[in-house]
């Protein structure tokens, strides 16, 4: 399937990696945008048919009933589908406009995820309100005060609508197998180094070539050993002290007399 939008070779989930500028030119001609308008342009047609011209009474009745068969529910169910395709295609016009913007991966598989479950579901509910809206019409007694052309309109942009839903779940369902299979995102892991090499990886160690030194000739004639004078061993040693004396007696004055009383 071809892309949807040009994205240089390089893209995720079929818009342009985050960082570019927005070209609306360039956007307003992608298919998948043309074909979102017509989608919103359909469901419209189909609500405001029913919301101005849905409802008619008759001579013999005050109150207005629906124009097809009479089943207000079948209105109902056609306006409440065109109010909520109105909505959702201003919705995801936006985010297709946001979407090259989203430099997070899983932010733009969950708007492409979003894209394709709500156009797949709304491409089922079209057909349901076409099979409905065409039942009961065809059930609708001949009356001229019905805006026949209102009914037409109403059924004919109903089994329009089911064709755009289905080509923007066509749409979506590309985007989503596209996925990231075309970026490179660099991954960071740490080295964890081998203990039992004696270098890095990354390091590769030189050729170590050592210098031999060729010894000098030795004559052991020319040779003369220092001689050292030893300290004579007749010398006091003056860390010795001499031993402490004990006991000793106390001196004593010998022309001290003591008085006599």
């Amino acid at each position: 399937m071809a892309d949807m939008e040009e994205t240089g070779g390089v893209s995720a989930y079929g818009a342009a990696l985050a960082g570019g500028g927005f070209d609306f030119y360039k956007f307003i001609r992608q298919p998948q945008t043309i074909v979102r308008f017509l989608s919103w342009i359909f469901a419209m047609v189909v609500f405001a048919c029913i919301t101005g011209e849905g409802y008619v009474n008759t001579p013999y009745e005050a109150e207005a009933k629906c124009i097809f068969n009479h089943n207000d529910s079948a209105c109902h169910y056609a306006v409440g589908i065109g109010v909520i395709a109105f909505l959702a295609c201003v919705a995801f016009l936006v985010l297709d406009v946001y979407l090259p913007f989203m430099s997070n991966a899983e932010e733009r598989r969950f708007a492409v995820v979003a894209d394709l479950g709500f156009s797949g579901v709304w491409t089922f509910l079209w057909f349901v309100c076409f099979c409905l809206l065409a039942s009961q019409w065809s059930k609708t007694p001949d009356d001229h005060s019905i805006p026949k052309d209102a009914a037409r309109a109403t059924i004919a942009f109903s089994f329009f609508s089911i064709a755009t839903w289905g080509i923007l779940t066509y749409f979506a369902l590309g985007r989503f197998r596209h996925g990231i299979k075309d970026v490179a995102i660099p991954t960071y892991t740490e080295t964890v180094p081998d203990i039992a090499t004696p270098y890095p990886p990354t390091y590769a160690p030189t050729s170590y070539n050592p210098t031999t030194y060729a010894p000098t000739s030795y004559n052991p004639t020319t040779y003369t050993p220092t001689t050292y004078t030893a300290y004579p061993s007749n010398l006091p040693d003056i860390q010795q002290q001499p031993p402490l004396a004990q006991n000793l007696p106390p001196k004593v004055d010998a022309g001290y007399q003591p008085p006599n009383y």
